[in-house]
């Protein structure tokens, strides 16, 4: 299996079966991406420098008006997108392998989530991979501790409360809060 496949399979939302070549090749961007991120997070880098690394564990031109406060975490960084004036808080934690499509103008708060994979239900597959992705519209919020999972777009506008565990897909230019998060008002 080439990346390009990987990543093609990773789009269609194919099973990723474990110890199988896609589960090989999730590794290897996995040790990748934790090489480059202990490199930003371990020492002190100007935001030019910042904006370089995480191109490189990307691939992808960083677009302006970008920010990023270390540490930050991936387990591929090869399948995060990310648009103009994107600002990403400390600690936050993003599952990419099933893909993170971030618009322009979003804010990301402290120590979030977006988690693209999840495992089997069948105890007898657990093992197995299940991706599909998450994409963040253009001017959205989301708070501190936020968790977003797989599969799941949050509207242009929103506004995702601080702690939240989003399930499902929040309409455009609300709010949302609790576990699981509900819309408590609109915009």
């Amino acid at each position: 299996m080439t990346e390009k496949e990987y990543f093609e399979n990773m789009a269609a939302r194919k099973r990723v079966e474990a110890g199988s070549p896609a589960h090989l090749i999730m590794h290897g961007h996995s040790q990748r991406a934790l090489q480059l991120t202990m490199e930003m997070n371990n020492r002190y880098h100007e935001p030019e420098e910042l904006s370089r690394l995480f191109f490189e564990l990307t691939g992808q031109p960083v677009q302006e008006g970008f920010g990023l406060f270390p540490p930050f975490y991936t387990d591929c960084g090869k399948n995060i997108h990310v648009g103009r004036n994107v600002f990403i808080n400390a600690g936050c934690k993003f599952q990419d392998q099933g893909g993170i499509y971030i618009g322009n103008d979003v804010l990301i708060g402290h120590n979030a989530v977006l988690a693209t994979l999840n495992h089997d239900p069948d105890p007898d597959k657990r093992g197995d991979l299940l991706p599909a992705p998450i994409h963040i519209g253009d001017k959205v919020w989301l708070g501190a501790n936020v968790t977003v999972t797989q599969g799941v777009t949050i509207g242009e506008g929103a506004i995702v409360a601080a702690g939240a565990v989003v399930i499902e897909d929040v309409p455009p230019r609300t709010v949302v809060a609790g576990v699981p998060a509900v819309v408590i008002k609109e915009l």
